[in-house]
């Protein structure tokens, strides 16, 4: 499975790096979910690992913050190269380990290149402005670096959603200690250490540390670590942003999302369901921003209901590694069978089973939910899997107000043929994404993503909000001399 040029499994089997490829405190498989075949194993570090590479990562951030910013931006271009070079492998490892059909592996590996190009811009922007001052005396505003940055990342776009962190803290001159998901560590942990091995980056600056909740726990509570970058779960991110925020540490929580995609009578109905279709099966709906609910106004329902039926009968499931599937597997037993209880939960509530709902081994048929009210399961919970859950409504307001119905706010959808309408709407939904005439799922790296409520604490990540979250301010001031005050 490994390719001999880029990851030798003799490298990094059993290891993590720490500027070196080092044995871990234990290791664990690396499991392929489709057939559930052995790829390998990879290092597992516990806390005291990370006490360690937190304090090597603080000693060697400080000359890497001091370096030209030419320095800093030769190495991500040369990882941005790296990682086009090297594509073929990392689409390969996305496959086999995630799960992903090749079709979302290519989009991965190509937008995590992205993130490195446009990091590597980041050096050389403007770091500050000249405030107002009195004469003979010279006050500025600049951004420093944070010191060392932990990242936490998840198993579903496991080589971006680190990358995108990743990528522009060691660009705006950080360290990082990286801590990815252990079902998903070549493609969210080895890729990038062994990328950024070869870009040149000194040794120190990167860490890459699988672990369990413990490691994680001694990322957010170690003293060298001043920011910790989290995405996953809703449930998994209040416990971490609870024990930063214990430390006085900053936060950027990405967590999970209901999201609403609004069809109204208006939309041209087969571009409707094409975009329903990739927001609700797309990685078979394992993605922050997948299409949870589909809000179609009640003129077009059973049309559009019918539509999305034979589009969800017509897609193929299978191991995206040896076939030309539409849907792979899920990541493991757990979320199988916790989307499973959903689905019966929702039609035990009074939901109806249109299509799907049974799956083989770890294999869950594209499936499609109607007669879906506010009080159901499926309408509030965050499945995480290939169900789509469609709910009619009569009034643009009525859409508003369920749309809005949720305890989560990432991304929002308007499909239809009158913009004007669809802006309007779309003013009054608590998102922290909205597209117009598009689905949900929506990243390009140059935009600032995040989510709002129980999706996020507010901040963002990507394009022009990478500076602000990976910096801080620093008010100097300068005098020819020293006053003479007063008292």
């Amino acid at each position: 499975m490994a390719t001999q040029g880029f990851l030798p499994a003799e490298l990094w089997a059993g290891k993590l790096f720490d500027g070196q490829w080092q044995a871990g405190a234990s290791s664990q498989p690396v499991l392929e979910p489709a057939t559930g075949t052995v790829l390998g194993s990879v290092a597992m570090a516990d806390p005291a690992q990370i006490a360690r590479s937190a304090a090597a990562a603080a000693t060697a951030q400080r000359d890497w913050a001091n370096a030209p910013y030419d320095t800093r931006a030769q190495v991500l271009r040369r990882a941005a190269q790296l990682a086009e070079q090297h594509e073929a492998d990392i689409v390969e490892w996305l496959v086999r380990e995630s799960g992903s059909t090749r079709l979302k592996a290519g989009f991965e590996a190509r937008i995590s290149a992205k993130a490195l190009q446009e990091a590597a811009a980041l050096p050389s922007r403007s770091i500050g402005e000249m405030l107002p001052s009195s004469p003979g005396r010279l006050s500025l505003a600049r951004r420093r670096p944070l010191g060392v940055v932990g990242v936490i990342s998840p198993f579903n776009f496991p080589l971006y959603l680190a990358m995108r962190a990743v990528a522009p803290a060691l660009a705006l001159g950080n360290a990082v200690v990286l801590k990815p998901d252990p079902r998903t560590a070549v493609c969210g942990g080895v890729v990038i250490a062994r990328l950024f091995e070869l870009a040149g980056l000194p040794a120190g600056l990167l860490h890459m540390l699988p672990g369990d909740g413990a490691a994680g726990a001694a990322l957010t509570s170690d003293p060298h670590v001043a920011m910790i970058q989290f995405t996953g779960s809703t449930a998994a991110g209040r416990k971490v942003g609870e024990a930063a925020g214990r430390h006085l540490k900053k936060v950027s929580l990405e967590l999970g999302g209901k999201n609403a995609l609004i069809v109204l009578d208006d939309a041209d109905l087969d571009l409707a369901i094409a975009n329903t279709a990739w927001g609700v099966y797309l990685h078979q709906g394992q993605i922050c921003m997948a299409t949870g609910r589909v809000l179609v106004q009640r003129g077009i329902y059973p049309q559009f209901l019918e539509k999305l039926v034979a589009k969800a009968r017509s897609l193929q499931v299978g191991d995206p590694a040896t076939t030309d599937v539409a849907l792979g597997p899920l990541i493991n037993a757990q979320q199988r069978d916790h989307a499973a209880r959903v689905v019966a939960a929702a039609v035990a509530a009074g939901a109806t089973l249109e299509t799907g709902g049974s799956y083989r081994e770890l294999f869950f048929e594209p499936t499609v939910l109607s007669g879906v009210d506010r009080d159901n399961p499926a309408f509030n919970e965050e499945i995480f899997a290939p169900v789509a859950v469609v709910v009619p409504f009569d009034r643009d307001d009525e859409a508003v107000a369920l749309a809005n119905d949720s305890d989560y706010g990432l991304s929002m959808g308007i499909v239809s043929s009158n913009v004007g309408r669809a802006l309007q709407l779309g003013e009054r939904l608590h998102t922290g994404l909205l597209h117009i005439n598009d689905q949900t799922v929506n990243d390009e790296v140059i935009n600032p993503f995040g989510g709002v409520a129980a999706s996020g604490n507010g901040s963002s990540i990507g394009g022009p909000a990478n500076i602000e979250e990976f910096t801080q301010w620093q008010w100097l001031t300068i005098k020819g001399e020293a006053p003479a005050y007063p008292l």
